[in-house]
């Protein structure tokens, strides 16, 4: 689905308030000025190429990625979406190594499990490339107490950042950035992997990621700690190749992170744990980063309700390093998704509340993967 296609879904509840109108009219402004800009300095040309290589060099793998996000944020918490984007980022990493791990190795061959891990690896590769610079211009604008967001196109950034940043630097509107950036980084991953012929073809219309949606496996978890136990909070989506339903996601958890009751908890965990991409990091009493099973044996079910069976073994789940070598990217594919200034509609609030009970449903989802796995053996054994 291209942004053209959104204008059913954005049909307005109510009418733009006055500081949406005036982004409206900056925006229709902003894109009719677009290739006017100034030719760079020698310092602003040194500048971008120094965030260049600092964006490169964290943007290696998943880990490096999610602990820059988290890094940021502790620096710069009005900017909320870092610790938005550190959290979904884990998510990601922990489902590129579960591709590894002990279950869904057993239902993906190994040539669809590095299809898998090409389409999120990119994913998480892109929105990084796109995101990264835009917080370190923030970050060169705080030191040096001057707007340097006229910089933002020397990084191919959407005409909508760049107005939305440059009014974020005079309302501080945490809310409005937030959300803007979720708009921005899921339009742009849109034509680049989600409508893109090759993930089309290999990942997303394939009877595998059917499978994957049935069981819910693309549940993004916030872990946090109360008193001794691991607590889990979250969302999940069913229709992850709609950029409609994947921005109403983001709006729902960022809901969940910085307006429900267990924020503190949600940063402290995150700041105690290190990211490694093994779901270890949250339910080492479930998972291990060591492999404990022994090759070529039966399968049989380890978990109900979210706890492991007497005598099982635990759940292998590698850390990402462990599961898959880094990736040498081509270049990030040019173009401005913006052409539609109604996404303004998602800027508003939601007048709903927002359900973050995912508990039982990834308890489930454990058990249905592990009912699929001792039925796909039993079907090889018998043919």
């Amino acid at each position: 689905m291209g942004i053209t296609c959104l204008k059913a879904k954005l049909a307005p509840s109510r009418k733009l308030s006055p500081k949406l109108k005036k982004l409206k009219r900056q925006l229709k402004k902003a894109k009719n000025n677009q290739g006017n800009g100034l030719p760079l300095t020698n310092e602003d040309q040194r500048l971008a190429e120094h965030i260049q290589e600092m964006t490169s060099e964290k943007n290696r793998n998943n880990v490096t990625r999610t602990q820059a996000y988290l890094a940021f944020y502790q620096k710069y918490p009005e900017i909320r979406w870092a610790f938005l984007g550190h959290i979904v980022s884990r998510n990601g990493g922990w489902n590129m190594t579960d591709l590894r791990g002990d279950l869904l190795s057993r239902l993906l061959t190994t040539k669809q499990q590095a299809q898998f891990f090409d389409f999120l690896e990119r994913g998480n590769w892109l929105i990084f490339h796109d995101v990264y610079p835009q917080m370190l211009l923030y970050e060169e604008s705080i030191k040096r107490q001057t707007n340097m967001f006229y910089l933002l196109p020397r990084f191919g950034v959407s005409t909508f950042m760049s107005v939305i940043w440059n009014e974020f630097l005079k309302s501080r509107d945490q809310y409005m950035l937030a959300i803007a950036l979720v708009i921005n980084e899921q339009n742009y991953l849109e034509q680049r992997v989600i409508q893109n012929d090759h993930y089309q073809e290999t990942v997303l219309e394939t009877m595998n990621f059917k499978i994957q949606e049935l069981f819910s496996l693309n549940q993004i978890l916030m872990p946090y700690q109360k008193q001794s136990e691991i607590k889990v909070i979250g969302q999940s989506i069913n229709q992850f190749s709609s950029v409609h339903e994947r921005i109403m996601l983001g709006k729902r958890l960022y809901e969940l992170l910085f307006d429900g009751d267990v924020y503190e908890r949600i940063f402290t965990w995150a700041c105690r744990h290190p990211h490694t991409g093994s779901r270890r990091d949250y339910w080492s009493s479930i998972f291990h980063d060591i492999n404990e099973s022994v090759p070529g044996e039966p399968f049989v079910r380890r978990t109900k309700n979210c706890q492991l069976r007497p005598g099982a073994k635990r759940i292998y789940s590698p850390r990402l390093t462990q599961a898959w070598a880094d990736v040498d990217h081509h270049e990030a594919e040019v173009g401005d998704w913006f052409d539609d200034w109604r996404v303004l509609y998602y800027l508003q609030k939601n007048d709903v509340d927002v359900d973050g009970e995912v508990y039982e449903d990834y308890c489930q989802t454990l058990e249905k993967i592990e009912l699929a796995i001792i039925a796909k053996e039993t079907f090889v054994s018998r043919a």
